[in-house]
Protein backbone atom coordinates (compact mmCIF):
# COMPACT_ATOMS: atom_id res chain seq x y z
CA UNK A 1 0.00 0.00 0.00
CA UNK A 2 2.51 2.95 0.98
CA UNK A 3 4.39 2.09 -2.51
CA UNK A 4 1.26 1.93 -4.30
CA UNK A 5 0.51 5.52 -2.51
CA UNK A 6 4.30 6.75 -3.12
CA UNK A 7 4.19 5.69 -6.69
CA UNK A 8 0.34 8.09 -7.00
CA UNK A 9 2.13 11.14 -5.28
CA UNK A 10 4.87 10.82 -7.88
CA UNK A 11 2.63 10.81 -10.77
CA UNK A 12 1.04 13.75 -8.67
CA UNK A 13 3.69 15.81 -8.47
CA UNK A 14 5.80 14.81 -11.42
CA UNK A 15 3.76 13.40 -13.91
CA UNK A 16 3.62 16.29 -16.30
CA UNK A 17 7.09 15.57 -17.10
CA UNK A 18 6.52 11.87 -18.38
CA UNK A 19 5.91 11.32 -21.88
CA UNK A 20 2.09 11.09 -22.70
CA UNK A 21 2.18 7.52 -23.43
CA UNK A 22 4.35 7.11 -20.13
CA UNK A 23 1.74 8.88 -18.65
CA UNK A 24 -1.57 7.19 -19.68
CA UNK A 25 0.39 4.06 -18.97
CA UNK A 26 1.25 4.62 -15.70
CA UNK A 27 -1.93 6.30 -14.44
CA UNK A 28 -3.68 3.40 -15.45
CA UNK A 29 -1.65 0.97 -13.82
CA UNK A 30 -1.09 2.67 -10.44
CA UNK A 31 -4.19 4.92 -10.33
CA UNK A 32 -7.15 2.77 -12.33
CA UNK A 33 -4.93 -1.00 -10.94
CA UNK A 34 -5.61 -2.28 -14.71
CA UNK A 35 -3.27 -5.07 -16.04
CA UNK A 36 -0.54 -4.52 -18.28
CA UNK A 37 -3.06 -6.62 -21.08
CA UNK A 38 -5.78 -4.36 -20.15
CA UNK A 39 -3.97 -1.21 -20.87
CA UNK A 40 -2.57 -2.40 -23.82
CA UNK A 41 -5.91 -2.95 -25.16
CA UNK A 42 -6.65 0.37 -24.34
CA UNK A 43 -3.51 1.96 -25.35
CA UNK A 44 -3.49 0.02 -28.85
CA UNK A 45 0.40 -1.07 -28.01
CA UNK A 46 1.86 -4.57 -26.85
CA UNK A 47 1.92 -5.82 -23.31
CA UNK A 48 5.44 -5.58 -23.53
CA UNK A 49 5.08 -1.71 -24.94
CA UNK A 50 3.17 -1.08 -21.60
CA UNK A 51 5.45 -2.45 -19.59
CA UNK A 52 8.43 -0.54 -21.26
CA UNK A 53 6.18 2.88 -20.75
CA UNK A 54 5.61 1.75 -16.78
CA UNK A 55 9.38 0.54 -16.25
CA UNK A 56 10.47 3.82 -17.80
CA UNK A 57 8.17 6.24 -16.19
CA UNK A 58 9.21 5.09 -12.36
CA UNK A 59 12.50 5.21 -13.29
CA UNK A 60 12.12 8.53 -14.33
CA UNK A 61 9.95 9.94 -11.54
CA UNK A 62 11.99 8.18 -8.74
CA UNK A 63 15.25 9.77 -10.42
CA UNK A 64 13.49 13.50 -10.43
CA UNK A 65 12.65 12.56 -6.81
CA UNK A 66 16.16 11.99 -6.02
CA UNK A 67 17.15 15.28 -7.34
CA UNK A 68 14.70 17.38 -5.89
CA UNK A 69 13.36 15.26 -3.07
CA UNK A 70 9.44 17.25 -3.36
CA UNK A 71 7.93 13.99 -2.42
CA UNK A 72 10.13 13.65 0.56
CA UNK A 73 9.74 17.22 2.03
CA UNK A 74 5.80 17.00 1.46
CA UNK A 75 5.90 13.91 3.34
CA UNK A 76 7.68 15.87 5.81
CA UNK A 77 5.77 18.50 6.36
CA UNK A 78 2.75 17.16 6.39
CA UNK A 79 3.69 14.74 9.20
CA UNK A 80 4.96 17.44 11.35
CA UNK A 81 1.56 19.75 10.67
CA UNK A 82 -0.36 16.91 12.28
CA UNK A 83 2.06 16.48 15.00
CA UNK A 84 1.34 19.83 15.67
CA UNK A 85 -2.34 19.81 15.50
CA UNK A 86 -2.69 16.79 17.92
CA UNK A 87 -0.29 18.62 20.17
CA UNK A 88 -2.28 21.71 20.13
CA UNK A 89 -5.80 19.55 20.23
CA UNK A 90 -4.29 18.55 23.57
CA UNK A 91 -3.46 22.17 25.00
CA UNK A 92 -7.15 22.89 23.49
CA UNK A 93 -8.66 20.20 25.84
CA UNK A 94 -6.65 20.85 28.49
CA UNK A 95 -6.95 24.73 28.67
CA UNK A 96 -9.77 27.20 29.14
CA UNK A 97 -10.37 30.76 28.54
CA UNK A 98 -8.02 33.00 26.49
CA UNK A 99 -5.46 30.17 25.85
CA UNK A 100 -8.06 27.62 24.96
CA UNK A 101 -9.37 30.27 22.52
CA UNK A 102 -5.88 30.49 20.85
CA UNK A 103 -5.44 26.69 20.76
CA UNK A 104 -8.83 26.48 18.93
CA UNK A 105 -8.29 29.68 16.18
CA UNK A 106 -4.55 27.53 15.66
CA UNK A 107 -6.51 24.23 14.98
CA UNK A 108 -8.61 26.26 12.65
CA UNK A 109 -5.66 27.23 10.57
CA UNK A 110 -3.46 24.40 10.54
CA UNK A 111 -7.09 22.76 9.02
CA UNK A 112 -7.32 25.32 6.39
CA UNK A 113 -3.72 24.57 5.38
CA UNK A 114 -4.18 20.45 5.26
CA UNK A 115 -7.60 21.80 2.12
Amino acid sequence: MENRMMQSMLLDFYGELLTERQRSCYELHVNEDLSLSEIAEQSGISRQGVWDNIRRAEQTLREIEEKTGLVRRFTELRQGLASIERQVGEIEKNSSGELRQTAQRILRELRDLEE
